[in-house]
């Protein structure tokens, strides 16, 4: 049975086949997902095992669990005030920005640690690139990403005083994708990413809600490097970020479609590619009547490897590839989709061999 994240409200109910939460009505949740914010990487990265327990891997995220506990990663999309109509430089002091404070309803005070092992997302100042932010509950509002200045320095808690006066980038009910109610369901909108940028950078977000006073705040790690959105520091944290820019990644259309009936397909493309590296996506998609589990798996034309997934469990022999489902992306509903994305050591193959999908 896929598994629902914890509210302040929650009755758990034993049985001998399994756990089931009962919870609240929830009001607004989300946090950004691309670029992802610490505890939306934290979650991810400490994601272990079949039974949903919380075991960091990232240094950074250790710390933060080590002050503030597993609750508030259960609880990932819930930085908030509810009272904050907006409100920031003023009403959540210095120091505290990526935690919304200490008045919303989880202790989210580790994830104001200054650390620069956070994971972060590598990008090219700039760059037009696409942001998502988590849907867990829709409501209407503004989103508006700011930027640190160039004298901001990781190795202090976040000032207002560290953050450029205006957003970069800004956006009212911007267009919301699947969900409510999934880890996967997003708002999205694209805008250009700051330029004059270089090095470690945060960028702070701010969802506003226009129906309440409820506000949701936000730290995201991202260093402009040249990078196309990949992720490092979450699992092992040993993926090197490349260090040319990527070219522009090959076009690369379905190479399965979707499925009209029953069961599963994947479709496979190339999202970023540099020297000697590459990142892929694979879109796994539902037919007529709803997936449960599914395994993808494919061979590499060459000697690609798999050097980082997120969003399933790899296994790699030799050319062979082997991704399952994650206990939160198991489930797919009738003629949707869920994705799971990698980073990929050799030339970038714009197809590859043997794709299927497969479910129990």
């Amino acid at each position: 049975m896929r598994k629902r994240f914890l509210y302040a409200a929650v009755v758990l109910l034993v049985t001998g086949v399994g756990v089931t939460v009962l919870q609240n009505q929830a009001s607004a949740h989300g946090a950004m997902m691309v670029p992802g914010s610490r505890t939306y990487f934290c979650w991810k990265d400490g994601l272990s095992g079949t039974n949903g327990a919380i075991i960091p891997k990232n240094p950074a995220c250790a710390a933060a669990v080590a002050q503030s506990g597993t609750t508030p990663l259960y609880n990932w999309f819930a930085v908030l005030r509810s009272d904050g109509g907006g409100r920031m430089a003023g009403f959540i002091p210095d120091g505290q920005l990526c935690s919304g404070g200490t008045g919303g309803p989880y202790d989210f005070t580790g994830y104001n640690l200054p650390r620069n092992d956070w994971p972060v997302t590598h990008l090219t100042a700039g760059a037009s690139m696409r942001f998502d932010y988590n849907n867990w509950a829709k409501h209407p509002g503004t989103f508006s990403l700011y930027i640190t200045k160039n004298t901001w320095s990781p190795t202090r808690a976040l000032a207002w005083s560290d953050l450029e006066s205006t957003p970069f980038s800004q956006v009212v009910n911007p267009e919301s994708v699947g969900g409510p109610g999934t880890n996967d369901g997003r708002y999205s909108w694209t805008g250009n990413l700051p330029s004059g940028k270089s090095g470690r950078h945060l960028i702070y977000s701010v969802w506003s809600r226009s129906d309440s006073q409820e506000t949701f705040y936000g730290c995201s790690d991202v260093t402009f490097d040249g990078g196309n959105g990949e992720v490092t520091g979450v699992g092992d944290g040993t993926t090197t970020p490349p260090t040319t820019p990527p070219t522009t990644p090959p076009t690369t259309g379905p190479t399965t479609p979707p499925p009209t009936g029953a069961g599963c397909s994947a479709m496979y493309s190339i999202t970023g590619a540099w020297s000697n590296g590459f990142q892929g996506e694979v879109m796994v998609h539902a037919g007529s009547t709803p997936v449960n589990n599914w395994t993808v798996s494919w061979t590499f034309p060459g000697s690609q490897t798999v050097s980082q997934l997120w969003s399933g469990k790899y296994t790699g022999s030799g050319s062979l590839a082997t991704v399952k489902n994650e206990s939160w992306n198991g489930s797919i509903a009738a003629n949707s989709h869920t994705t799971f994305g990698f980073l990929g050591s050799g030339t970038a193959p714009t197809t590859v061999q043997n794709l299927t999908c497969t479910t129990p």
